[in-house]
């Protein structure tokens, strides 16, 4: 806006002046702006002679459709409005100029897609302060200690089932930790959920089943454990889409909880997705881990991805004493022990947001937690309600659900994934169902990642990867999510260690903020390159990593740079959003603790190519209920 400044104007003069303000206001409305606006301000004066009678403003408003070259799916509108004082048609060039520089400054300011890579491999610094001593939240702390009486629920927690349907879990009753425990009788509380789609009242019933688990050890000294009665209740006939009221209990015993809230996921489809999945590892229970689910938050997820890795409790003796690294202050025990009541709090400190959030997990090696008789993942297990049976699944530790037009697929890495073993047949035969025109998005996650440059864990997961890496990357997964390693980092596209535009995006999210604190070292740094011999964990097979026979870091076991297929990593904890806007571009964002609620540590499109990277199954299927899609017309035309 220019308007007259009559105390600039100088008394006499033959030339006044007056002094001017032109604010350009230019609004981007497109996903990749996210609908922020940027404004320009740009001060100018005039020293022509202004009649005090011109008082006019005027107004010009000038609109130019752009399109962005590489993402011609998200075409961009610029709308450019001027209010003009009394500062003459002569300045129309000027601010034409300035028109034109402003709007080269927005294409300075879009965001990367992975039709721009393959990337040159970028590591971000490693900040010191930031190695400072990883603290578990004491049992005194009000985040996890027990508010609850008696056997009223607690530690509530929803998870997904098939659509139409979700699993409520809570605990009643009090764990035992001693020489001598009594288990509590299952069939004694009830598994009572009332919901609707008003607060009051909650017009639906749903019944479910109750279960304890022990923890228990054959050595003189340790203190065996049993839970608390854990419950799950699976709510069915639910419309997608939908906000629900709900609360648990059994009122015979017990007030029930308070009201809790949620929103089921959108119906499978093209166009139908959640608006913001978060996902990380390694979370544990320290102030890290604080730090990171009040950033989570702040983003307001709608489902929660934790891949592997969840409270550490085996970084304790039975008796309570912990340490950040289990090996070095305990090496003499005869078992790996775990300090179970580490699950309860971690169960109570996680309520706030599970009980609203549907929370997804996949086992990681800190769950085996070995008992007598060599029982694992009890605690993993019992704790978690799985779609398992739903997904036509035998296992906790592998299974698969839809959440809109996402298929996602979660992997166990510490049972058999041989080719000849039931989760590589199970894996094999839900792929084949996948429908690309309900489900356009493939994404799949387990614990340890296969494409990973940190030293921590190099290549462990070599004997996964060369059982499943082609049957994956034939039916054209797009993302792969993994944890284990603590720090960030995000892939090329690859396939084999090769570049290759048809292979998913590895991105490795293990900085939730466990006790065992960052991994800050890469192999390919001089001297860091571990042993081949020391990398097999007993938990994932045996030794399949060698040198390497190709590429760059042929006959050598490490690179001696930054690998081709690492575009970018950072030794930071934190946590990753995904928004997926289409069928064919997701918005991913990885979110450092370290900066401002609103800061990007990472971000990046990830772009589907369907018309490039033929997939199987190779048949699309239609039906009346999802029609073709512009997308699908468009990579028609592209293959004809």
């Amino acid at each position: 806006r220019g308007r007259r400044n009559k105390t600039n104007v100088r008394q006499g003069s033959p030339r006044s002046v007056a002094g001017g303000i032109f604010r350009l206001e230019l609004f981007a409305i497109a996903p990749v702006f996210k609908a922020r606006a940027l404004r320009v301000t740009l001060l100018t004066s005039t020293t022509e002679k202004i009649s005090p009678r011109f008082t006019t403003f005027f107004t010009f408003t000038f609109t130019f459709p752009f399109s962005l070259s590489r993402s011609p799916a998200l075409p961009l509108s610029l709308s450019l409005s001027l209010t003009m004082g009394a500062l003459g048609w002569t300045w129309l060039p000027r601010i034409f100029a300035a028109l034109l520089l402003i709007s080269g400054g927005v294409f300075a300011a879009e965001i990367q897609t992975t039709l721009d890579g393959p990337f040159e491999p970028v590591t971000v610094p490693f900040d010191v302060v930031l190695r400072g001593h990883a603290v578990d939240l004491p049992p005194t702390d009000p985040r996890v200690v027990k508010r609850v009486g008696g056997l009223e629920p607690e530690q509530i927690s929803i998870s997904l089932s098939s659509e139409g349907a979700i699993w409520i879990t809570w605990i009643t009753g009090d764990f035992q930790i001693g020489n001598h425990v009594k288990p509590l009788d299952p069939g004694s509380v009830r598994s009572i959920v009332h919901y609707g789609n008003l607060k009051r009242p909650l017009t639906h019933e749903a019944t479910g089943h109750s279960l304890i688990y022990n923890q228990l050890y054959p050595f003189e000294g340790m203190l065996n454990y049993t839970s608390g009665i854990i419950h799950h209740v699976r709510l069915t006939g639910l419309k997608p889409g939908t906000k629900y009221y709900y609360r648990c209990g059994d009122p015979s015993v017990a007030p029930m909880s308070s009201v809790r809230s949620f929103r089921t996921m959108p119906e499978p489809g093209p166009s139908s997705y959640p608006a913001r999945i978060a996902i990380v590892g390694d979370l544990g229970l320290t102030h890290n881990t604080s730090s990171t689910i009040d950033h989570m938050i702040s983003n307001s997820p709608d489902l929660f991805l934790l891949v592997g890795d969840v409270t550490y409790a085996n970084l304790y003796l039975t008796n309570g004493t912990g340490a950040e690294c289990y090996s070095c202050a305990f090496p003499d025990t005869p078992i790996h022990e775990t300090y179970q009541p580490r699950w309860d709090y971690w169960g109570r400190f996680m309520e706030p947001l599970v009980s609203k959030v549907p929370m997804m997990v996949i086992e990681g090696n800190h769950e085996i937690e070995e008992q007598a008789g060599k029982v694992t993942f009890e605690a993993y297990s019992s704790r978690f309600a799985f779609p398992s049976e739903e997904s036509l699944s035998k296992s906790t530790f592998y299974y698969s659900f839809n959440a809109g037009g996402i298929h996602f697929i979660m992997l166990g890495a510490y049972t058999d994934f041989n080719r000849t073993g039931a989760q590589y047949k199970w894996l094999e035969a839900d792929l084949n169902k996948v429908d690309r025109s309900v489900t356009p998005w493939l994404i799949a996650t387990w614990h340890p990642p296969w494409y990973s440059s940190y030293k921590a864990h190099y290549r462990e997961a070599e004997c996964m990867r060369l059982e499943m890496e082609e049957l994956l990357y034939s039916y054209g997964v797009d993302i792969i999510f993994n944890g284990h390693v603590h720090a960030y980092e995000r892939s090329n596209r690859v396939f084999n260690y090769s570049l290759d535009p048809c292979g998913p995006v590895h991105i490795t999210v293990g900085d939730g903020g466990n006790r065992e604190k960052m991994a800050i070292i890469h192999a390919d740094e001089p001297g860091e390159c571990p042993d081949p011999l020391s990398t097999p964990d007993p938990h994932l097979s045996g030794l399949c990593a060698f040198n390497f026979t190709a590429g760059p870091a042929a006959g050598q076991f490490c690179w001696d740079r930054q690998p081709d297929f690492s575009a970018f990593r950072d030794s930071s904890f934190g946590h990753g959003i995904l928004e997926v806007k289409n069928e064919t571009y997701a918005l991913w964002t990885w979110h450092r603790n370290q900066d401002f609620y609103d800061g990007k540590g990472d971000q990046v499109y990830i772009v589907r190519q369907p018309s490039k990277c033929p997939t199987k199954p190779n048949v699309r299927r239609h039906d009346s209920n999802h029609p073709i899609s512009i997308n699908d017309l468009e990579n028609f035309l592209l293959d004809v």
